[in-house]
Formats: C-alpha cells, sequence, structure tokens
C-alpha cells in the first residue's frame, strides 16, 4: 500500500515566538510538513504561489497587511488550497470576514494544541470548522441578521457595516479598518457617515461608546 502523502503547511504570523511554538508543534505530527514560514500578507500570497502548501495556517491580523486580504487573494488564485486563519479572540467581524474570503476555518491561539491538530487534520480532509467561540460569534451574527428583530438596534445595518462596528470600538482609524476588511479608505468612509446616519449619531467616539456598551449588554 502506497504510503500517505504528507500535508503540506505555510505558516504565516508575525509574531516570531508563536511562529516558532506553531511550526515546533506541527513538526511533531509526521503527516504534517511545514515547507514554508512568512510574515506578511505579501509574503503569504507569493509563497502560496511558489510553494503550493495544502494548507496556509495564517494570523487574521498582521503587522503588514491583512490576512484576511491575503486568504482573499489566495484562494482566488489558487482554489485548491485551504487556508486556516488564527486569532488571538475570536472577533465576530473577522470571523465572518474571513469565511466570506473563503477560509476553510478559523481558530483562537489559546485553543489547546490537540484541537489545533485536529483543526489541521480537518482542513487538510476538505472539510469547514470553527472552534465553539468562534461559532458563537458566528452563530449571533446570523441571528441578527436573519431574524430582522425590530427591537435589534443594528437591525437596519448591512453586513459590511456591521462588520466594521467592532473595529471602530477598538480605535481603528479607516486605514486600519480598510486592510482589515479588504476596503479602500473611500468605502470605508462612506460605510461609516452610512452608519452614523442610521444610528443617528453625528461623532465616531459616540458610535464606539456605543459599541462597547452594547456588546457589555450581551
Amino acid at each position: 500500500m502506497a504510503e500517505r502523502r504528507a500535508t503540506r503547511l505555510l505558516v504565516v504570523d508575525d509574531h516570531p515566538v508563536f511562529r516558532f511554538g506553531l511550526t515546533s508543534l506541527v513538526r511533531t505530527v509526521p503527516d504534517l510538513d511545514v515547507v514554508g514560514e512568512g510574515t506578511s500578507s505579501r509574503e503569504a500570497v507569493e509563497l502560496a504561489e511558489r510553494l503550493r502548501p495544502d494548507i496556509v495556517l495564517m494570523d487574521v491580523r498582521l503587522r503588514v497587511g491583512s490576512g484576511i486580504e491575503a486568504c482573499r487573494e489566495i484562494r482566488s488564485r489558487q482554489p485548491q488550497i485551504q487556508v486556516l486563519m488564527l486569532s488571538s479572540f475570536s472577533d465576530e467581524s473577522a470571523v465572518i470576514s474571513s469565511l466570506l474570503a473563503g477560509a476553510s476555518g478559523y481558530v483562537v491561539k489559546d485553543a489547546e494544541p490537540s484541537k489545533l491538530l485536529d483543526a489541521i487534520e480537518t482542513v487538510a480532509r476538505g472539510e469547514s470548522l470553527l472552534d465553539p467561540s468562534a461559532t458563537r460569534a458566528l452563530l449571533g451574527w446570523l441571528r441578527r441578521s436573519e431574524t430582522g428583530d425590530p427591537t435589534d438596534p443594528l437591525a437596519g445595518l448591512t453586513v459590511q457595516e456591521r462588520n466594521i462596528l467592532p473595529l471602530i470600538a477598538e480605535g481603528k482609524m479607516n486605514r486600519e479598518i480598510a486592510s482589515a476588511l479588504s476596503l479602500s479608505e473611500h468605502t470605508v468612509k462612506t460605510y461609516i457617515s452610512n452608519v452614523l446616519q442610521k444610528l443617528q449619531m453625528t461623532r465616531r467616539s459616540e458610535l464606539a461608546a456605543f459599541v462597547t456598551r452594547l456588546r457589555q449588554e450581551q
């Protein structure tokens, strides 16, 4: 019987210690092979093109470029490559944006090592997954989007307008929001203007305080 080919992995994360720990963990599994490492969205796209991995393990937020933007580009160029997004927390907007960009899964970095390895194996089989905390974020967003509950203060917002809210609450500038969601700064500015108008607010700081209060109530 022919030997099973090892699953080829590309790891993209701009934190050297975490990247070292992740690659060291992966290399303990005989059927997994780390074929490259990157630190930016541009490197991710270039290395994926050159190395043709089976799976890209990539941080959602990179210091240079957006992991979500890189995911979208990799998947559009090479749809056979699966992307598993990693993040320090299960941010609702990041979960939704990752899935829309074509990611096969989303795992928080504080997951048990065994859970991460299970996630890699699941994606390698061509299946999709979300870890429990990311699933809760996704289901919460879907419930609010689909029910059309008139008591939902965000009922009148579009998907992208909802996605922008947590980033505003984090104090991110338009340029950073544009990078995180793979949008132009002009588009982000338009979305924010629309949100302020729909929520009958005039200032960005007022909107950030509103989102923070809303999160605390949920």
